[in-house]
């Protein structure tokens, strides 16, 4: 980017690189294809319509989502196949979601258990209607998710509730192995993968006739649709990619589209200070921890010797790890990346889109979009 439009960026912000980001929906797209595997990206990274058309448009079978106002945001711009892959509870929740399904074409729901599955089932009749599902299966993550080992009963007594079409199982597992985070990709897929195909076999041996088998994140993606296990991948990173996707070798550097642009505002000695703070840089990822040990909320391009060590909302302080100054002068524009791009764009109400040496905004829609 020269200097010009550098200097028109109105910091702290985001900047996507379109052509970037248009190689790498291709990539992902012609990687599923090859397996003859269905791609249905998760948006939570982009959480923009544009993005997701353009994933549609490459042969994207539908979309994922984590909320239905998600989900509802992506319809009223004409996306008609979508997946909400989180337990739908509450009456709010389940409410919205009926009301959607008579918008689009198709609509999947989550669901890893009874309680939450009935809850669905007695509102959908009450709405004379009838849900598709989905039942998560826990495949190490330990978060939301039923046991592989309690799939095939909770399956068989789901199947049984009226209004309800129990048509796959689906997962979110990324780079664990034997309940551990780990960096081989091989080994974390095939265990996903294997995970996801003994479910299945245990669900359909209890009589439950699913479709879908449903895995696969950035980092697993491809290497889990070329098992053979499964027949859909949900991916979501990979549009942008970050710098946990190139440590977990998914990427290289330059296929990372979205940068932060930040200005200094302060020096002093070792320490420069920009404008950036907690409500510009995620802090989910636990600085110098297992397995990649990441020194900095962002890292600086070209500039190894500098950490993003402390954030207060409004400030981002910066650390020369040798102890010599900075170099960093007031009112210069330094470019970032960010270890985890979603929470990231979802900071932002709006996103620079930069293309063939121009610049132009554009809102991030479903930011924030917490129900």
């Amino acid at each position: 980017m020269d200097d010009r439009l550098l200097q028109s960026l109105e910091t702290p912000c985001v900047v996507i690189d379109l052509n970037i980001a248009r190689a790498n929906i291709r990539k992902m797209q012609e990687e599923a294809n090859a397996c003859a595997c269905a791609l249905r990206p998760h948006i939570k990274t982009h959480k923009m319509p544009m993005f997701a058309k353009w994933q549609i448009e490459a042969g994207a079978a539908g979309i994922t989502c984590a909320k239905v106002s998600e989900a509802e945001i992506m319809a009223d711009s004409g996306i008609d196949d979508i997946f909400i892959a989180y337990p739908l509870v509450g009456e709010l929740r389940i409410s919205r979601a009926i009301a959607l399904s008579r918008r689009v074409k198709r609509l999947i729901l989550g669901i890893d258990s009874y309680a939450g599955a009935a809850t669905l089932s007695a509102a959908a009749a009450r709405a004379g209607e009838r849900l598709e599902v989905r039942l998560e299966i826990d495949t190490g993550r330990r978060r939301t998710g039923v046991s592989p080992t309690e799939a095939a009963d909770l399956a068989a007594r789901v199947v049984a509730l009226p209004c309800i079409n129990l048509t796959g199982i689906f997962t979110f597992k990324s780079l664990m192995s034997a309940g551990e985070r780990v960096t081989d990709i091989g080994a974390a897929a095939e265990e996903e993968a294997a995970l996801m195909a003994d479910a299945a076999e245990a669900i359909r041996g209890a009589g439950v006739d699913i479709a879908d088998i449903s895995a696969g994140s950035t980092p697993t993606g491809t290497a889990v649709a070329r098992s053979g296990l499964v027949n859909e991948i949900r991916p979501g990173t990979y549009i942008f990619n970050d710098y946990l996707t190139f440590l977990e070798g998914h990427n290289a550097m330059g296929d990372i589209a979205a940068r932060i642009y930040a200005t200094v505002v302060s020096v002093s000695g070792s320490r420069a200070v920009i404008d950036g703070g907690s409500k510009t840089f995620p802090m989910d990822t636990a600085l110098n921890s297992p397995p990649f040990f990441i020194p900095s909320y962002a890292m600086f391009t070209g500039r190894d010797d500098l950490a993003l060590t402390r954030l207060n909302e409004e400030h981002g302080m910066i650390d020369s790890l040798s102890g010599k100054p900075t170099g960093l002068t007031v009112g210069q524009i330094i470019e970032l990346i960010p270890p985890h791009i979603c929470p990231a764009i979802n900071m932002h109400n709006s996103v620079y889109l930069f293309e063939n040496g121009t610049l132009r905004r554009e809102p991030v829609a479903a930011r924030g979009a917490l129900f």
